[in-house]
């Protein structure tokens, strides 16, 4: 007899024994890994540290405005937990602020971009799924930003695409 059978199956075991030492501690004092002049992100979990299952990231926005706009990707989804300040939200219908414990979630083809248009700092986590590796386009922006070389319309298209990120209107 099963009690309160789960609504889906669970995955398959990918760990049989007693248990391990494994688990990972990220102190919030830690030093940021990116530090941009619009803000700093903090990788919490890199789809490379969870076997691909995700990656989870702090992103810290300063008073001025950052952020992309309205964008898709194609093999990810995306999901913003605003924990601090408030944060512009592209839903796929329009612009809206989120609040600190606001939550949305943008499955895969999702049209979506954030922005902090406050005026004052803000800070949300940032989960993709499966985890992609993310890293290296953050550190791509924040390299272009800092006043790397420019590359070309062609060479900034090859790059979006290889980091699953579609402009879109909006």
């Amino acid at each position: 007899m099963s009690f309160f059978p789960p609504p889906h199956p669970y995955p398959p075991d990918r760990h049989s024994g007693q248990g391990e030492v494994s688990a990972r501690w990220r102190r919030a004092d830690a030093p940021h890994d990116l530090v941009t002049a619009s803000g700093s992100c903090d990788y919490l979990a890199t789809g490379a540290g969870t076997r691909g299952d995700y990656g989870l990231y702090r992103w810290n926005m300063g008073p001025e405005p950052s952020g992309p706009g309205p964008h898709l990707h194609r093999s990810i989804s995306e999901s913003f937990f605003v924990l601090e300040g408030r944060v512009r939200i592209h839903d796929g219908r329009g612009w809206a602020d989120a609040a600190p414990g606001d939550f949305v979630l943008v499955p895969e083809g999702g049209v979506h971009g954030f922005r902090n248009e406050s005026g004052e700092p803000a800070s949300m986590l940032i989960l993709f799924s499966p985890g992609a590796p993310r890293e290296a386009y953050f550190e791509g922006l924040a390299h272009l930003a800092a006043g790397g070389r420019r590359p070309s319309d062609e060479e900034m298209a090859e790059f979006y695409a290889r980091h699953d990120t579609w402009w879109v209107d909006g």
